[in-house]
């Protein structure tokens, strides 16, 4: 199957870009999708020919994110030296990728699997895509154990889901709750640390 054109790429890529700012600004259902198109500066119909409805352009700019969060994250970890300095990497430059993307991240909080802001989306849909996030940590996890920097005899699959648990707290408490600043983000990275037994060189 042949590439598809540069500038439809192109294109299709600022509409996503578009759609994470709007729904992190207004939310699903204040967004529309001739906001999208004006944002995006392309035309209503082309955003209906890529994604069909405003639903399918919110789940591939959820998508997107995660996509972008994980190949932020593997090209800054590539050099830890165990799997307890790589899960700290990981937890480290997640908020460090919240921080930085202000203004698109919430998108990622509103379209997740713990989000109750639109029951009617295709839950299943999200949470598969999320779930890639959930098997990298657990990668790391165990990692960590097969080299002793991690604790040995916890459930890799359940530390893993902890461990995201609480980072989706930690920004949800920041973005949405307003109860703690960035300096939260250094506590909870700590606590989990601690929690999964790592084992820090130096």
């Amino acid at each position: 199957m042949p590439d598809p054109p540069v500038e439809g790429t192109a294109r299709k890529r600022a509409i996503i870009r578009a759609a994470q700012r709007l729904f992190a600004r207004h939310g699903y259902a204040k967004t529309t999708i001739r906001m999208i198109s004006r944002e995006a500066q392309v035309a209503f119909g082309l955003v209906a020919h890529h994604f069909g409805n405003k639903e399918s352009v919110f789940l591939a700019a959820g998508a997107a994110l995660i996509d972008e969060v994980l190949a932020f994250i593997r090209a800054r970890s590539l050099q830890a030296a165990s799997g307890a300095e790589a899960l700290a990497c990981f937890v480290e430059l997640y908020f460090t990728f919240t921080q930085e993307h202000r203004d698109i991240f919430p998108t990622l909080i509103r379209c997740s699997p713990f989000s109750d802001d639109n029951p009617g989306l295709d839950r299943q849909r999200i949470g598969r895509k999320f779930q890639e996030l959930i098997a990298e940590i657990e990668s790391l996890v165990r990692r960590g154990q097969a080299d002793g920097s991690l604790v040995p005899h916890a459930d890799p699959h359940a530390m893993a889901l902890f461990v995201y648990a609480a980072m989706v707290g930690a920004v949800r408490t920041v973005f949405l709750a307003g109860f703690a600043d960035a300096a939260f983000f250094d506590a909870t990275r700590s606590f989990i640390l601690r929690a999964a037994g790592a084992r820090m060189e130096g």
